[in-house]
């Protein structure tokens, strides 16, 4: 009996001890620690941990790793109840730590966090959600400085439980750091990460491109700061798939209300989606809550309108038309007085086929900081539609002479475009030299087509060794094409070249027999070398597949 009731006493002796070893700021920490749990795509548990808040309205931190690879992450509370986490606030994998924001919450109970670093040999606690009753003590055996400013923590620290994420006191009852992944569960040397660098976690405008972030599949939060955030939408339109990117637009709406961009987002994805009521509501919204750049709402809503119509002119929608294009140019400029509006409605005209009036704006804007080749050529296909061809020319030798010779592969359109230009009317070896040029910054993009379109001009121009020397370019590149052949065998032909033109017809008759052209030039070639039977043989069934210029070489030759 004695003995019974001396191991009673020490017992109680024992368990006054414990609860003694505690600190007192123990009782107001278990409401702010929290069980964690992440979830595969599948629905299959991925990792436990633990974390704890560090705002009254959801912000919490934890440890990174549990969260890769997770579509879903739910914290139970120290009562018990389940809250899902709805978006993740920022992220750093290399010291394996997360903050994340837990729905639905507004007078949570949070834990405070050390401003100050904690040194060596400082006494520590560590508590888990799951061991919240009791604290485990332990000492600072190393303190390493990282990003300058912060602390990873080596903690002499014995606990059989799973630490991972847990916060790390100091004697006041701050929080000193977060508890990372033990090497060995029984490993008396644990380690931390400073839990002030865990709470500085922010999203930035970049954050989209961040290996970390994007090896996360839970909604992430938009940055607080305005321009940061219309620099997320900016990436996330080209990172992020359909419904992902019309979420983000929807939160940067709800987050920030009175800025245009949200709403000229989303009337781009109605857009998209030929819902151009919604688009039409969003853009008018776009200008309505816009204050110092209403212009810019004007003219997206402008551009968005002559796409429209210049596009998906099949799909009728009334309220909008090429003069609103104009009227919405109109009221940007007005606005602020800016070039590219007006080069905007000059393209407007254009596709109103109001090309004087369109004229008549390209020629201002070559006086503003908008004059470039690009607005030459603009300018220049106004006059094409005119029929003013001398005006059309002129303005392509402003757009190519904005380069200086050795030419970039910038000036390459507007050398194309002259010498097409050039070959339509007649000057042939103007255009040879402008092809020559393309073909000097295009050399690793020219094909069989460029040399044949060169070949034509070099012939009109009566440059035949050229012409010859493209016409075998354009063969060497496309062996298929029978229409190389001929063209080959006539001019041939011309050069009294009668011996290569005849191997070149019958080249062509083997590809193509069922064309005409082979057999005249073969028929013709044969006639002009003095095989007169073998030729008109060849010009005959060249006349009876249809050929109309056989007759007339047949007529000749039969005397």
């Amino acid at each position: 009996m004695n003995i019974q009731k001396t191991i009673l006493t020490l017992t109680l002796m024992l368990s006054c001890t414990i609860l003694l070893a505690q600190p007192a700021w123990q009782k107001k920490t278990n409401k702010a620690i929290f069980s964690l749990r992440t979830f595969a795509e599948d629905g299959t548990l991925i990792a436990n941990a633990n974390g704890f808040f560090v705002s009254q309205t959801g912000d919490a931190v934890s440890t990174y790793s549990p969260f890769k690879g997770a579509v879903k992450a739910i914290v139970v509370d120290a009562a018990g109840k389940e809250h899902e986490v709805d978006c993740i606030l920022g992220a750093n994998d290399t010291y394996d730590v997360i903050k994340f924001h837990v729905e639905g919450l507004k007078k949570q109970a949070l834990l405070p966090i050390t401003q100050q670093s904690t040194g060596n040999g400082a006494t520590v606690w560590m508590q888990t959600a799951q061991g919240s009753k009791n604290l485990t003590k332990g000492h600072i055996t190393k303190a390493e400085k990282f990003n300058t400013e912060y602390d990873y923590y080596t903690v002499e620290l014995q606990t059989a439980q799973e630490a991972d994420g847990s916060p790390l006191f100091n004697e006041e009852g701050q929080v000193v750091g977060i508890m990372q992944h033990a090497a060995k569960a029984d490993d008396p040397l644990r380690y931390a990460v400073s839990a002030r660098f865990a709470d500085s976690l922010r999203i930035t405008g970049l954050s989209l491109n961040s290996p970390a972030l994007r090896a996360i599949h839970i909604k992430k939060a938009l940055p607080n700061e305005l321009d940061q955030a219309v620099l997320t939408l900016y990436l996330g339109i080209s990172s992020l798939d359909s419904l992902s990117f019309a979420s983000l637009v929807n939160d940067f709406i709800i987050k920030f209300p009175q800025a245009p961009d949200g709403y000229q987002y989303r009337a781009q994805l109605a857009f998209s989606g030929r819902n151009f009521t919604a688009a039409q509501q969003d853009m008018e919204k776009a200008i309505s809550v816009s204050s110092t750049n209403k212009d810019d709402a004007h003219y997206a809503y402008a551009r968005m309108i002559w796409q429209k119509e210049l596009y998906m002119a099949d799909l009728p929608y009334e309220p909008w038309s090429l003069q609103k294009a104009i009227t919405e140019c109109d009221a940007a400029y007005a606005e602020n007085a800016l070039p590219i509006y007006h080069q905007l409605k000059a393209q407007v005209l254009f596709t109103k086929k109001e090309y004087a009036e369109a004229s008549a704006i390209y020629e201002q804007l070559a006086t503003t900081n908008l004059r470039s080749p690009e607005l030459f050529f603009e300018a220049s296909r106004c006059k094409q539609m005119q029929a003013d061809t001398l005006g059309q020319l002129a303005l392509l030798d402003s757009a190519v002479n904005t380069f200086r010779k050795p030419y970039l592969k910038e000036a390459a359109p507007y050398l194309l475009s002259r010498a097409q230009l050039y070959l339509d009317m007649g000057k042939n070896r103007e255009a040879v030299m402008d092809l020559n040029d393309y073909e000097n910054v295009m050399s690793s993009y020219v094909n069989d087509n460029f040399y044949y379109l060169r070949f034509r001009a070099a012939l009109g121009g009566r440059m035949y060794q050229q012409a010859l020397n493209d016409i075998n370019h354009a063969i060497e590149i496309n062996d298929k094409s029978d229409l190389y052949l001929v063209e080959k065998a006539s001019l041939q032909v011309r050069l009294g070249m009668y011996d290569e033109a005849i191997e070149t017809a019958n080249k062509s008759i083997a590809m193509a027999p069922e064309h005409s052209d082979g057999y005249l030039f073969l028929g013709l070639a044969q006639c002009l070398k003095g095989n007169k039977t073998e030729g008109m043989k060849n010009l005959k069934k060249a006349g009876e597949m249809g050929d109309t210029q056989a007759d007339e070489l047949i007529e000749k030759y039969a005397k």
